[in-house]
């Protein structure tokens, strides 16, 4: 290429499919169903289908995948709590201490909890001998049910079941429990009547999720499990799985004005 006068260049402009624009909302539509589909098509096919088969190495991988990313997100609901705390109560600070080497650190940390705790469980599980039955109660591979198909002795799993779930479940609530009384104390203090209102919406919104996601965690995992549980796991499942991570987005969101204006505006019209 000729050399001339130049600018070096830095970004490239994505022209996309070159629609209209009422058109690209269609496609964001379709595209996003599709995702969504993605998602949880394991748990779609379940309701569709008779004959659910899924190979016993998939199985292993499905829990391993699954009680990776439930325990990291255990953890990383306990960093946004931190993050709250150091926001509010050390605002001065808050560049320092939570810098971004820090994230980085503190969400790469969750995930290596997240994958020692599922493969422990994942190793422990899988050892077993399956000899009674291959039908899991359940409509994806998860620790109880499958625990259930197993004739051989499976106290050492229980156990750990109930010290790891316990540990994250009552490690992480700790940390959360005790940000959110520093964070309440300082609102209280705080003069601004502006600055408690929004202080304490961000901290509402969190409880929210926190209190949502813990409670379906200890009741899928911390109670006794029988027949009746078992029904009641797959309801919970469902909940923790799809209905949670639906709901988070419009939980957070309802600190954004925007969207309070208009939830006004829809319930006015309701009413």
């Amino acid at each position: 290429m000729a050399q001339g006068n130049s600018t070096e260049v830095t970004e490239f402009h994505l022209l996309g499919f070159g629609v209209q624009q009422e058109f690209r909302h269609v496609l964001f539509i379709v595209l996003l169903l599709i995702y969504v589909t993605y998602l949880v098509g394991n748990m779609l096919q379940s309701f569709t289908e008779e004959n659910n088969l899924i190979s016993f190495w998939g199985c292993v991988i499905q829990f391993l995948v699954y009680a990776t990313f439930a325990t990291s997100d255990c953890y990383l609901l306990a960093i946004m709590a931190m993050d709250r705390y150091v926001a509010i109560c050390k605002p001065l600070q808050y560049p320092m201490i939570m810098s971004q080497t820090v994230y980085i650190q503190l969400v790469a940390g969750s995930y290596i909890m997240g994958s020692i705790n599922a493969s422990v469980h994942t190793s422990f599980t899988f050892s077993l001998s399956f000899c009674k039955s291959k039908n899991i109660n359940h409509f994806f591979c998860d620790g109880p049910p499958i625990l259930a198909l197993s004739w051989s002795n499976i106290d050492i799993n229980i156990i750990l079941d109930v010290v790891f779930v316990g540990f994250n479940l009552m490690f992480n609530g700790l940390a959360i429990m005790f940000s959110h009384i520093y964070i309440m104390v300082t609102i209280l203090k705080m003069s601004s009547t502006a600055g408690r209102k929004k202080s304490f919406s961000t901290c509402a919104s969190h409880l929210t999720v926190v209190t949502i996601f813990y409670g379906t965690l200890s009741y899928m995992y911390l109670q006794p499990q029988s027949n009746n549980s078992q029904e009641n796991m797959k309801v919970a499942s469902i909940f923790s799985g799809t209905v949670i991570p639906m709901l988070n987005p419009l939980i957070y969101s309802l600190r954004n004005e925007e969207v309070k204006e208009a939830l006004k505006v829809i319930g006015k019209k309701f009413c």
